[in-house]
């Protein structure tokens, strides 16, 4: 269950009509379910004044919710969807989880549909949260990665969903050990090797279990660790195949975006030009950089003004993106963040900053109105 500010889709909520996706109380308590019918203004009224939550767990509530939010609830959207999906991989051994993993991947495809840099900004620019969260969160940034490069390859529809749902579940066997790692600063043990070397197996245990059949989800599971030199894990296995291969470079290319105790993130032109320069000759590696850019979204810049800011769209060529400016050259905040085409001469990227060296905190909401042109 995901739960929402039904503020953004009151408009659907009409007295003699049938409801478009349940309503809940605040601890979770179905109120009305998908389809009653509210049958007066008064009983709207008082549903108003108890403060309901939105229960987004139906297929098309959840799509129409997110293509009628302003471009400002976006972000917020982001967060809650993201946690449904982590908190639902990590209750993989509940009843009808199959179920419950459609339902919540809704709303993340919805989400990179409505607006593909809002989405790269969420893996680039990841929210602050206990580490031990991280093999949950790692798993969303991976699946929103494979996305957006299979459709940059032009992969069919279901192709593209069998890479999404592949790559959620790939670690689903480790997400708490990957919490764990996050925050270690002591060498492997053997048996976390072991773990960690068996772990392609032991999810596709799981997802048998919960009653996946699909034979690519499954093997681009078992196989994302494998590399055509046979030199991966855990079969040493020659034949890869095109989705494991993906899923391995998205695995790659987002960890680097993330901070663990013991480094923080990478900043994500240099974890662009690692994975491009692997083989810069490999269709998937160009496609990452061909996708996310040199400075993609959520990427803090200086611009050769001086100026300094953050990425908020991509632009015309992998170099050029569109800069909310948030600071002068002296390090003043601006009153407001100023849209800067990076195409322009006067604004050209001088260089990646890191996010601690700007002492400006904008929200999110006001960037993401920022993105149109």
């Amino acid at each position: 269950m995901i739960r929402s500010p039904i503020s953004p889709a009151w408009h659907q909520v009409r007295v003699a009509h049938p409801l478009p996706f349940n309503i809940r109380d605040a601890d979770g308590t179905l109120l009305l379910a998908r389809g009653q019918v509210i049958d007066s203004a008064a009983q709207l009224a008082a549903l108003r004044e108890r403060g309901v939550w939105l229960d987004a767990s139906s297929n098309g509530a959840t799509q129409a919710q997110v293509w009628q939010a302003s471009r400002e609830q976006l972000p917020a959207l982001w967060a809650q969807c993201m946690d449904g999906v982590a908190r639902t991989l990590r209750e993989s051994a509940r009843p009808q989880f199959k179920a419950a993993l459609d339902d919540a991947a809704v709303p993340v495809l919805a989400l990179i549909e409505r607006d593909p840099d809002l989405a790269i900004f969420q893996v680039v620019r990841q929210q602050s949260s206990p580490l031990a969260e991280y093999g949950a969160k790692h798993s969303v940034h991976a699946a929103i990665t494979s996305r957006l490069v299979a459709q940059r390859l032009g992969w069919d529809e279901p192709r593209l969903g069998c890479v999404f749902k592949a790559a959620l579940t790939m670690n689903i066997s480790m997400l708490e050990l990957q919490g764990w790692l996050a925050t270690q600063v002591t060498p492997l043990t053997a048996l976390q090797r072991e773990a960690i070397r068996s772990h392609p197996t032991r999810s596709v245990q799981i997802l048998e279990t919960a009653g996946v059949v699909d034979r690519e989800w499954l093997d681009a599971v078992a196989r994302h660790h494998e590399k055509p030199d046979g030199t991966g894990y855990p079969a040493r296995m020659r034949e890869v195949g095109e989705l494991p291969s993906l899923l391995r470079r998205a695995d790659i290319y987002t960890a680097k975006l993330s901070a663990r105790s013991t480094r923080r993130a990478m900043a994500a032109n240099r974890a662009g030009r690692e994975i491009f320069m692997q083989d810069p000759a490999d269709p998937m590696n160009h496609a990452i950089v061909k996708e996310f850019g040199i400075y993609p979204p959520g990427c803090f810049v200086r611009l050769v003004c001086g100026e300094t800011g953050v990425v908020i769209k991509r632009g015309p060529t992998a170099n050029s993106p569109i800069v909310a400016s948030l600071a002068d050259r002296l390090g003043q905040p601006f009153a407001e963040p100023v849209r800067r085409d990076t195409a322009v001469r006067d604004y050209l990227i001088l260089e990646v900053v890191d996010e601690q060296t700007l002492h400006v905190r904008v929200p999110q909401e006001k960037l993401a109105a920022m993105a149109p042109d």
